[in-house]
């Protein structure tokens, strides 16, 4: 990358999607997705990893350049480079269970890198970031709905006397 484009970039995370043994159902819809995300201009991928956590707990470790039949893939595959080093897969790979298969995806978030770039030339710097999982935020409004379920049941037992 030039200075140029150093100054430009978007912010860049990465994320592992682990599939346990016996729900790796990849039907392509992924690879799909992130070639729609790629050509929208949202993100730009730096590297995509394949971890395999074997039972005996050794990691095979896939580069896109290494399969053959890459499917939608193939066209976003040229732009990636090999950023994660080995010490990055091993930490990555030791939170995984043996017997699954690990996508690893590092990318910039294109989308956001004018805010970035502006929040850098007025001498701002990250300090934190983070991600809410999904599933945290549906057991949330879980527990609220329920919260507000039992509040109602009392209000109710409450007006009758009981």
């Amino acid at each position: 990358m030039t200075e140029t484009s150093l100054d430009e970039l978007g912010p860049v995370d990465f994320l592992i999607v682990e599939f346990p043994a016996g729900a790796q159902n990849f039907t392509g819809e992924m690879a799909a997705e992130l070639v729609r995300l790629v050509k929208a201009g949202v993100v730009r991928l730096i590297d995509v990893l394949i971890l395999t956590k074997n039972a005996d707990g050794s990691v095979d470790v896939v580069e896109l350049d290494e399969i053959d039949d890459l499917g939608p893939l193939q066209e976003i595959e040229a732009e990636l480079a090999d950023l994660l080093a080995e010490e990055d897969i091993e930490n990555l790979a030791a939170a995984m269970d043996p017997g699954s298969v690990a996508g690893v995806l590092v990318y910039e978030n294109v989308w956001a890198a004018p805010f970035a770039s502006a929040a850098r030339r007025a001498g701002g710097q990250l300090t934190a970031n983070g991600r809410i999982p999904i599933q945290a935020i549906i057991a949330s409004l879980e527990a609220d709905a329920e919260l507000e379920q039992a509040l109602e049941t009392i209000t109710s037992l409450e007006k009758e006397g009981v």
